[in-house]
């Protein structure tokens, strides 16, 4: 679940929520009663081969997102990169914050299907990248071109999602997009294990990107059809033009107005998402280097980041603004408090439980179908009404969730606690990502899908790296040692154990985060639409 989301998967409720929303209208005209029954919903004859093309892409981003993590510690020790572990990860999300800013761009100004192809082609790349990588740097290089495919790709299927479905199926939609992580959460890390150790860490790379093509062949007509070219501009989509809309209505081909190509790219926020990346790129570096020099690449750091999130993101977001500021602000909370603290719980497991890492791994392993719960649970029309309390009580079982955990540091404590509490989390993560995303393209016009959408997933991705790094930077000062040495330790599964003040620190924090996010979600229900800025 930390890939997309991570989660991006991940998945909301109608548009990127949980792959989101964040990840990712029809104009007041005599509209046909809502069609019931499968045969109106995203399986109907109209959606189908979208639907099935979308949970594809996102299937194969889930089953390389839960193996990389099995495999990575086997690679990093046969490339002599150990200490370079860390970088594998964090390459990965800075240039997917670069990458969603571009996609959100893209989206607006073409449609999402040439990202969408650009972004599932860069991301086979950078899978044989790494497959075939011979040092570290070039694994890592590999990485980063991964990041650059899946920040293009997760933009766009917001953006798709935003166009191709009518309000009333987005909720759905994510739904299926959460329940599309069950099988790779469970398969993934077992898989990966399997063919690690029979025919080597390489092939964990090497043998998904001939599995990108069926979902191409797919979905490009479908996109094509339903989802392309420019959003139409509000004079031309009276009021919320795309909100009630007919499939593609906002964007079908020869439909759209052209202001989207006379822009162009917005040069501004394009040099905005380079600082972004930059500036993560060097706070992470200098959360895994606790010297006193590393003050310099932090500070440096800070200097691109905060111009650059304070110019991408929507106005008021930092100060939880009611409605969208509010959507995506909580969005980067959730995510953040929750894969930093996840990131942990197998390597507590097996440091201070003496689990094997597939036991540690698969004592996680419900919480894919509880996310897929909490996902359907959203999705239900009832439940419209109560959505802002549904990501209040979300945040709680997360919040709850995370400060359970570092119970079994305890030895009367049995270790089950951690999969009985993680399964709640994932709950509660289900509810709130999916919401976000279904909340985010309510609240955005069509022409602003794209740029909105990213906005939500920078907040999703750039929560992950800081949080990460502060944890990380924890858990070293306090006994917990080099994320590298982790990685190292947990593939020979004879770690030292740690200090367990060490992950106290990592878990505590991270529920109090998790706490403060029910604030922010009794505030995503007012408001009104915002761009960022």
């Amino acid at each position: 679940m930390t890939a997309l989301e991570p989660g991006d998967a991940d998945v909301a409720s109608a548009a990127p929520s949980g792959i989101s929303g964040p990840s990712a209208a029809p104009a007041p005209v005599a509209a046909p009663a809502p069609v019931r029954g499968w045969r109106g919903g995203v399986l109907g004859p109209e959606h189908r081969a979208l639907s099935i093309s979308i949970v594809a892409v996102v299937l194969l981003i889930a089953f390389e997102a839960t193996a990389v993590g099995t495999a990575m510690p086997v690679a990093a020790r046969e490339l002599d990169g150990v200490s370079l572990y860390a970088f594998a990860f964090s390459a990965y999300f800075t240039t997917s914050l670069f990458a969603m800013v571009l996609s959100g761009q893209w989206s607006d100004r073409d449609g999402p299907l040439a990202p969408l192809v650009t972004g599932v082609g860069a991301f086979a790349v950078g899978l044989l990248l790494s497959g075939a990588a011979g040092s570290m740097w070039v694994f890592i290089l590999g990485r980063a071109v991964q990041g650059l495919g899946g920040g293009l790709v997760i933009v766009a299927l917001y953006v798709v999602i935003s166009r191709a479905y009518s309000e009333r199926l987005r909720p759905a939609m994510m739904a299926a997009i959460a329940a599309s992580w069950v099988v790779p959460s469970v398969v993934g890390p077992l898989a990966a294990g399997t063919v690690t150790e029979h025919l080597g860490w390489r092939w964990v790379f090497l043998g998904i990107p001939v599995l990108v093509v069926p979902p191409l062949v797919l979905a490009v007509p479908a996109v094509r059809r339903m989802a392309s070219g420019t959003a139409a501009p509000p004079a031309a989509s009276s009021g919320k033009a795309e909100k009630a809309g007919a499939p593609g209505e906002a964007g079908a081909p020869g439909e759209a107005g052209t202001s989207g190509k006379e822009a162009g790219f917005d040069r501004r926020r394009i040099r905005l998402a380079l600082g972004i990346s930059l500036g993560a790129a060097l706070l992470q570096y200098a959360g895994q280097d606790l010297r006193l020099l590393s003050l310099l690449p932090a500070a440096a750091g800070l200097a691109f980041l905060v111009p650059a999130v304070l110019g991408l993101l929507p106005g008021g977001t930092w100060r939880a603004a009611r409605g969208l500021p509010s959507v995506v602000l909580l969005r980067g909370v959730a995510s953040g408090a929750f894969v930093a603290a996840e990131s942990f719980v197998p390597l507590m497991l097996v440091t201070q439980r003496g689990l094997s890492p597939t036991m540690a791994g698969l004592s996680l392993a419900v919480g894919g179908a509880t996310w897929a719960l909490g996902s359907y649970v959203q999705s239900r029309p009832r439940m419209e009404p109560y959505r802002g309390r549904l990501m209040a009580g979300g945040m709680v079982l997360v919040a709850l969730a995370i400060a359970a955990a570092p119970s079994v540091l305890i030895d009367a404590v049995p270790v089950w606690v951690v999969a009985v509490a993680w399964a709640f989390g994932c709950l509660g993560m289900g509810a709130v990502i999916a919401s976000t995303s279904v909340l985010l393209l309510q609240l955005s016009a069509p022409e602003e899908a794209g740029s909105n959408s990213a906005a939500l997933q920078i907040s999703d991705g750039l929560a992950n790296v800081l949080l990460l790094a502060a944890g990380g930077a924890a858990f070293a000062a306090l006994g917990g040692g080099a994320v590298g040495a982790v990685g190292h330790a947990a593939s020979d599964v004879t770690a030292t154990a740690s200090h367990p003040a060490a992950f106290a620190a990592v878990f505590l924090p991270m529920a109090v985060v998790a706490l403060a996010g029910v604030w922010v979600a009794t505030r995503v229900g007012a408001g009104g639409r915002g761009a960022g800025r």
